[in-house]
């Protein structure tokens, strides 16, 4: 006699960047801490993060052949059509196999056809939207959602359906804290004396940012600031030469606790999930949005929060000119720091990560 399934079984759609993941990533493991027999599997490609983050973090994980299609020219855009075929015919043969209760899809290409599938086959939709100007595929997805989970209040325009909006925040990693300052500079070999500048491009890296902080680095050593550099995967080669007792240079930071302990000024992109995390531990922060995502999004998330009086900014265009004075500026005047620390978070959701996984989970209860 086969063993019954359990009702709780998820299937999560979404990646390509740390901005689509992680949310999920943060909802999956509240599931799997409220329901320990859930059964969960991820969908993301090959050849992102994806791939590499979501085994690590213990979840099953399978792969369809999409691909974005690139605003400007590019032969890959030739087999476009022929991707999302095939993703279609993976994607329902994924979920028959698996036949969630509950489809989730936190954004990105690669959850339109694992979501559009799901609901073919009868499971219900929960759309996550990290940013304030919506994705193409949450917006093709809205009619098959059940519920859109957004961050920004100035989302609701963008969608037909408001019935299904709830403002519910960008859920964050579990186990994301301050610790000790001074265990956390050790970690990364960084002087307790020193004001500490922690530069992060986001997942992929940005071009642009790390350009500017090489060329500031001097003038910042100068003015006794160290640096503890993100550059992300695709950079790290061209800037790891510049690591030294001052500059710590790192392809990647997985723990994100101990980086932002370790600061008193975080320089940044304006991803959603950096948005969320800083915003949860109140983190005085300058953002560069960046000038390459769909709908200058970016710079409409750190807008919302430098309207509040929460954030600085600095557009990519004058990120080189304008680096050094207003990391300089910021890192010595504690009384700027202070107020945009107590206004940012106000925009922090701790429980977002809970509710949304609580209504998934009640969502799995319906069917």
């Amino acid at each position: 006699m086969s063993k019954k399934r359990t009702p709780y079984r998820f299937i999560f759609a979404g990646g390509g960047t740390g901005g689509h993941l992680y949310p999920a990533l943060a909802v999956a493991q509240k599931i799997r801490e409220l329901k320990p027999e859930a059964e969960i599997l991820f969908v993301g490609t090959k050849d992102k993060i994806e791939a590499r983050v979501v085994p690590e973090h213990d979840f099953n994980f399978k792969t369809i052949w999409i691909s974005g299609f690139a605003r400007k020219f590019n032969l890959n855009n030739v087999l476009f059509p022929v991707k999302i075929i095939v993703s279609l015919f993976q994607s329902l043969i994924i979920n028959f196999g698996f036949k969630p209760r509950v489809a989730i899809g936190s954004g990105a290409y690669v959850s339109g056809p694992v979501v559009w599938m799901a609901s073919l086959i009868g499971s219900k939709v929960m759309l996550l939207e990290q940013n304030s100007y919506p994705g193409v595929t949450n917006r093709l997805l809205e009619k098959k959602a059940t519920e859109i989970h957004i961050t920004f209040e100035e989302s609701k325009k963008y969608f037909r359906e408001q019935e299904k909006l709830k403002v519910t925040g960008n859920p964050i990693r579990i186990n994301l804290k301050l610790i000790d300052k001074v265990e956390a500079m050790s970690t990364f070999g960084l002087h307790v004396s020193k004001k500490t500048l922690l530069v992060i491009g986001g997942s992929g890296g940005a071009k642009s940012l790390n350009h500017a902080v090489a060329n500031s680095l001097e003038k910042l050593k100068e003015k006794g600031i160290q640096v503890l550099w993100q550059t992300g995967k695709v950079y790290y080669n061209e800037f790891r030469r510049y690591n030294d007792d001052d500059v710590k240079v790192m392809e990647y930071i997985s723990d994100m606790s101990a980086a932002y302990s370790a600061c008193d000024l975080v320089l940044a992109r304006a991803g959603a999930t950096t948005i969320a995390e800083v915003s949860l531990l109140g983190l005085p922060v300058i953002f560069v949005p960046s000038a390459n995502v769909a709908a200058d999004h970016q710079y409409k998330n750190a807008k919302a929060i430098l309207d509040a009086k929460a954030a600085e900014l600095i557009t990519d265009k004058n990120v080189e000119r304008e680096l050094f004075a207003k990391v300089s500026d910021l890192m010595f005047d504690e009384k700027r720091k202070n107020s945009l620390k107590k206004n940012i978070v106000e925009f922090a959701k701790p429980n977002a990560a809970f509710d949304i996984a609580t209504r998934a989970i009640q969502l799995a209860e319906t069917l």
